[in-house]
């Protein structure tokens, strides 16, 4: 039987291209401070239309097989977590298999379910690893979406970007999943009815009611499953590092306000000395850090350390490249490893909570080891090169991402272009979208390394 299931390796991808978040909002003639503190985010990297979700899928799983030397046999399942919909019905990892060469014996196909299908395909590759279906090979899991809006407040909250992870025994991130809680319902806070435009229908407060709604009902569920099987409490101070979906860096920083809050309700003891600040609040509901300005503020007080040194790590590439939907909740985790790879010792555990509107979430946790040789988290931080990608993004003005917008609302489900855009703006190496023919059959081409 597999043993220490998880995720063997990471690569991460986003566009070379992104606005920042100061000029977009003088643009849009608000104060600064509504982006990049309001919502906590500084840049916004986007797709024009030489990339789509397919060209980022491939680019990220190909460098992902070039970089770790990985054969294309080895793979026996392929699974892609996307809700950035190109065809009603061929899959994304249908457009994923020439990668692959003769191997034509992989399973898998899209999961979708907004921002959670990551977690999903994560979930069935670990799984079928550890069944009596597994038949030895690896598995890759790739989570990637394109978050756009219409023009208005939600604009800002947008990105773009791929992770793809290599899934198998003996990891160096063992997914521990028999302390997942879960929660699912069924609301209208975001979703996607119209087919023929790519924006989403919003209702920002309710989804982020939602959102935190989910958080608390699986953190339960979570301390329910680990108490029954360690007989012991679980609080967030056992979690090393935390890693969260990030539509928004503000919204990351409630929920770990709000997991601290939970645990002082379950035991005004478990936040030590901090707790006697939270006494005069006793007995108010966690939504109350949010209305009760009082206790917002003390609460924020009470979380900054805990969360500059077990949260802030994993935010790096959400808060500047932007929500990422499916691989918002990844990329939050490569930039864990790319921050933390040499600190992170043998036992460590990082909690995650995933997200997607609709509703559909899950917090599981992932356990350290630490390993030698290519799959050693040194050596997935230096693969995935984040910090050089992240530099290496060009910033444009707003008009030019405004008007980039206009041209990807023309071409959503259109046939028969040759896409506009410059391609000295995808990076090298990169797949793009030469062509869509007359009958909607898309072609690929990747851009040379150098």
């Amino acid at each position: 039987m597999a043993k220490d299931v998880g995720i063997l390796a990471m690569e991460v991808y986003f566009p070379g291209v992104c606005v920042n978040q100061v000029d977009l909002a003088r643009f849009d003639k608000v104060p600064p401070k509504y982006y990049t503190e309001g919502l906590g985010q500084e840049r916004l990297a986007f797709c024009e239309d030489t990339e789509d979700v397919i060209s980022m899928s491939l680019t990220v799983v190909k460098s992902l097989l070039e970089n770790y030397n990985i054969s294309p046999s080895s793979i026996g399942r392929l699974e892609v977590g996307s809700e950035t919909v190109i065809d009603k019905s061929k899959s994304i990892k249908s457009y994923l298999m020439p990668l692959f060469e003769e191997n034509s014996g992989i399973e898998g196909v899209d999961s979708t379910n907004a921002c959670y299908g990551g977690t999903a395909a994560l979930f069935n590759c670990v799984n079928w690893i550890e069944s009596r279906s597994w038949d030895g090979r690896l598995a890759i899991v790739v989570a990637a979406d394109i978050a756009v809006y219409a023009e208005g407040t939600a604009r800002p909250s947008g990105g773009a970007g791929a992770v793809a992870m290599l899934v198998g025994p003996n990891a160096p991130l063992v997914l521990e999943r028999s302390y997942t809680g879960t929660y699912m319902a069924h609301v209208y806070d975001f979703y996607k009815p119209d087919l023929s435009s790519e924006y989403p229908v919003v209702d920002s407060k309710l989804s982020q009611k939602c959102y935190l709604k989910a958080l608390d009902v699986c953190y339960k569920r979570y301390c329910e499953r680990y108490e029954s099987i360690e007989a012991r409490p679980f609080t967030v101070q056992e979690a090393d590092f935390l890693v969260f979906h990030a539509p928004f860096n503000k919204l990351v920083r409630r929920s770990f306000e709000r997991l601290l809050w939970n645990d002082y309700q379950r035991d005004c003891s478990s936040l030590g000395e901090d707790g006697e600040k939270l006494k005069p609040f006793q007995g108010l509901t966690a939504d109350s850090i949010v209305s009760n300005a009082s206790l917002k503020e003390v609460m924020k007080a009470v979380a900054e350390p805990g969360y500059d040194a077990k949260v802030s790590p994993s935010t790096l590439i959400p808060r500047r490249v932007g929500n990422t939907y499916c691989a918002s909740l990844y990329a939050g985790l490569a930039s864990l490893v790319h921050n933390k790879a040499s600190l992170l010792d043998d036992g460590q555990s990082i909690l995650m909570f995933s997200y997607g509107s609709g509703l559909a979430s899950s917090l599981f946790s992932i356990r350290v080891r630490r390993v030698e040789g290519v799959h050693s988290l040194e050596n997935v931080a230096k693969t995935m090169a984040i910090s050089e990608k992240l530099d290496s993004c060009v910033a444009v003005s707003p008009e030019k991402f405004v008007e980039t917008m206009k041209i990807m609302e023309s071409r959503y489900g259109s046939k028969d272009f040759v896409p506009m855009g410059d391609l000295a703006t995808v990076r090298p190496g990169a797949f793009y979208l030469a062509g869509v023919d007359s009958l909607y059959r898309r072609t690929y081409e990747r851009r040379a390394l150098t």
